[in-house]
């Protein structure tokens, strides 16, 4: 096994400084360092170290001024407010003349979200400022907005990194070398598939509860190793501080089957553990042309045929909550107590059993598209429904066809998950709201329920958060009662990190935010 001796080749060669570097890699390689394209997590996290956005969000999910100090919503949930910080300074770049810097004003904010609607950016995050009717600077420290429709949840949306601040002057230069923005980092270098450094920002405006200026690091390396393994024993070996969410590779080496750190690992490492607004499933594209596809049938049998507690057991080593209680995860306001799909193979076989009579189709037959990170999950499923009568086919495909193809609906089953943009049900729900259908939005099922719509048009026009709630179950309980995803897992975020790492905290949504972490030495 790879991971024998591994103790023995821990690096003791750290130098000085080395407290003051916090070093993590990014396997799936960062495609971007502009803000507009941070629509995945390579991508966000470190955009969250070179900007910031009018808000933010701790990691109670609680919105918190960014940017902004304080805002205020008029009473027809419509117009927002927001009044700026004052000093608030770019990262140090050339294109500011003489001075090398200067503070942010309002007209930076309106150049930033407009921006996000320009077709020729074709920003990921455009969807952000669908319901923006204006924007506009009314001097240089009060922005406001002006919404279509009052939309609850805009607060949140406005902390997601698409949302970032940057300089009007960006419009001149590259984001791979002048990515400027005001957090708590600052851009250093960047050498392609081998590192990215950022370094301190002496000017950046945040402070700690004693008045300390944030951050206390004095830079960040990340490194592009491709595959987890090799991650891992760069973790193990101690050359980098920082390990997130659970591989294959490595899970058994690290954790026992129930979920905790291995005893040999307890002196050296720390892990942090807490739910996740991340629902893995699989979804059902309700347009295909495959008869067994359109039968609700066997759409239900898939949910009852497979044991999620022993997937989750023996493939997820207990991490991970199964996802019997609709799609909307655990830990978010409208998770329901309701189970609508526990194992249950008598009832799928039954249900198996009423489609053949209707049907006179005595072998059903599905394909599931994956990629080769979730292909244990899947095969697992696939033995599992055949025990009951359903012949599973697999599919395994790189992670950016798997994405592609389930955006132009060309797979019946694909294996997919869904990360919360911002903390609010709506998010989730839609995914099967009709206007969004794929490829113009995220309804890649290509749902379609006339009670749904009438539910999701109510609810985005509800400005209380309880009176949502009940709307939300509503909904769910319609997607889950015509089974067009079959939810496997409510995920946990899982962090590990070397004992020295102080600070980093853990979070639903799994930001990485560095700007409170402290080294020890």
């Amino acid at each position: 096994m790879l991971f024998f001796g591994l103790h023995s080749c821990q690096n003791t060669s750290k130098n000085d400084r080395d407290h003051l570097v916090f070093r993590y890699n990014e396997h799936a390689n960062i495609t971007s360092l502009d803000p507009a394209f941070a629509k995945d997590q390579r991508n966000i996290w470190p955009c969250n170290q070179l900007y910031n956005s009018l808000v933010q969000l701790d990691d109670s999910l609680t919105i918190q001024p960014d940017l902004a100090e304080r805002w205020t919503i008029s009473k027809d949930a419509k117009t927002y407010t927001f009044s700026l910080r004052k000093q608030v300074y770019f990262h140090k770049n050339k294109i500011f003349g003489k001075d090398s810097t200067r503070t942010v004003n309002a007209h930076d904010v309106v150049y930033s979200l407009k921006r996000l609607t320009n077709p020729k950016l074709a920003s990921p995050g455009s969807w952000v400022m669908q319901n923006v009717e204006t924007i506009s600077a009314e001097n240089d420290s009060t922005v406001k907005i002006q919404l279509k429709n009052p939309f609850p949840a805009f607060l949140g949306l406005l902390s997601m990194k698409f949302c970032s601040v940057i300089p009007k002057e960006m419009e001149e230069l590259d984001f791979r070398e002048n990515p400027i923005g005001t957090g708590p980092f600052k851009f250093k270098r960047w050498e392609a598939n081998e590192k990215l450094v950022f370094r301190k920002n002496n000017l950046y405006f945040e402070k700690d509860k004693n008045g300390k200026q944030l951050p206390y690091l004095e830079a960040v390396a990340i490194t592009f190793l491709p595959d987890k393994q090799s991650e891992f024993l760069q973790f193990a070996q101690g050359n980098l501080d920082f390990l997130s969410g659970l591989d294959p590779s490595y899970k058994d080496e690290l954790l026992s089957s129930v979920g905790k750190l291995k005893k040999k690992y307890g002196n050296r490492i720390e892990m942090l553990s807490a739910p996740y607004l991340n629902t893995e499933y699989l979804g059902i594209y309700l347009d295909s042309k495959t008869p067994e596809i359109n039968a609700r049938q066997l759409r239900q049998a898939i949910n009852y045929g497979f044991n999620r507690e022993t997937m989750i057991t023996y493939l997820r080593n207990g991490i991970g909550t199964p996802a019997e209680n609709g799609f909307i995860p655990k830990g978010l306001p409208g998770f329901s107590k309701k189970k609508y799909y526990e194992y249950n193979p008598q009832k799928a076989k039954e249900l198996i059993a009423a489609y053949q009579a209707a049907t006179g189709d005595t072998s059903p037959e599905f394909t599931i598209s994956t990629n080769s990170s979730y292909l244990d999950l899947v095969e697992y499923i696939q033995r599992e429904l055949q025990k009951i009568g359903i012949q599973v086919n697999i599919d395994v495909m790189p992670p950016s066809t798997l994405r592609q193809q389930r955006s132009a609906g060309k797979l019946d089953i694909f294996r997919a998950s869904w990360i919360a943009d911002y903390p609010d049900a709506e998010n989730y729900l839609s995914l099967f709201y009709s206007e969004n259908f794929s490829p113009n939005g995220p309804n890649y099922t290509h749902f379609k329920s006339a009670t749904f719509d009438s539910l999701y048009k109510k609810a985005i026009h509800t400005s209380e958060a309880k009176d949502r709630i009940p709307l939300y179950q509503q909904m769910d309980s319609i997607v889950m009662n015509e089974a067009a995803v079959v939810p496997l897992y409510y995920d946990q975020v899982v962090r590990f990190t070397q004992k020295n790492v102080k600070g980093l905290g853990i979070n639903p949504i799994n930001l990485l935010d560095l700007k409170k972490i402290k080294k020890i030495k």
